[in-house]
């Protein structure tokens, strides 16, 4: 199973909810929270770009008794930058032109491409055992994430996975503001994703989801033919359906993302 962030704040919880959060603090992502040990912590932290888009500054990555801080083109494990592959104690990270991944013995693989977007897969042993912007991982959509003796919004719940730091100056999303509901934009979003290059992954995953968070960057952008805005969902679509065994066809073109 699998949660994972990207573009414009996006999430999908390892229980398939997806929802928008728009922090700029520094959040757990995904820890084990169970035992007093903790196995395992992801924590991320975005900021905006140039271009006023969000993307990921730095993810710190615990392993049992290793931290790993990840930037883009750069890795430090325990302080000291390393070189990939870097390999250690039941840990391989290693990196790409695009993607760095960490392998992890314990039982999580970790895949960040150095811009938006950040997979975590766990072990079903964490099932019901984790804590963070993922949810609890309990097989049930909603359920102790936005339902929990009342109903929480997902700015709520996000501003609740805040990790504490007292240097940090950053605030916390407005809680009391709605989403636009983007409708206007469903048949385009539609469109993208039900194109040819997609037809192996229709019966593979939620294609509303997508639909849905596709319409939201279109009302982000506001009308703006911004490549960050139309291609992030697409290609989160299409790093999930290669996930889920599927094989997406060549959806770039030259004038399209």
């Amino acid at each position: 199973y699998v949660c994972s962030t990207w573009g414009n704040n996006h999430f999908k919880t390892f229980d398939g909810d997806v929802y928008q959060f728009p922090g700029m603090c520094e959040y757990n992502f995904v820890s084990d929270c169970q035992e007093t040990y903790k196995e395992f912590s992801v924590h991320i932290q975005r900021a905006l770009d140039s271009n006023g888009h969000p993307e990921i500054q730095y993810i710190l990555v615990t392993l049992k008794d290793i931290i790993v801080l990840l930037k883009p083109n750069l890795v430090v494990v325990d302080g000291h930058i390393v070189n990939t592959p870097y390999y250690a104690s039941g840990v391989l990270i290693d990196s790409d032109k695009i993607y760095t991944k960490i392998y992890a013995k314990l039982g999580m693989v970790l895949m960040w491409n150095q811009q938006d977007a950040l997979m975590v897969e766990l072990d079903n042993k964490f099932n019901n055992h984790t804590c963070g912007l993922c949810g609890d991982y309990n097989g049930i959509q909603i359920y102790n994430e936005f339902i929990n003796g009342g109903t929480y919004n997902s700015i709520t719940y996000g501003n609740m996975q805040k990790i504490s730091k007292p240097t940090a100056k950053c605030e916390d999303p407005d809680e009391t503001k709605a989403l636009p509901s983007c409708n206007e934009h469903r048949d385009e979003c539609q469109r993208l994703l039900t194109s040819s290059a997609f037809a192996d992954c229709r019966l593979r995953l939620n294609l509303e989801m997508y639909i849905q968070a596709c319409m939201q960057d279109k009302c982000a952008c506001n009308g703006e033919e911004d490549s960050f805005c139309l291609c992030s969902t697409i290609s989160e679509y299409s790093r999930q359906c290669s996930h889920a065994g599927g094989r997406p066809g060549e959806w770039r073109t030259e004038n399209f993302c």
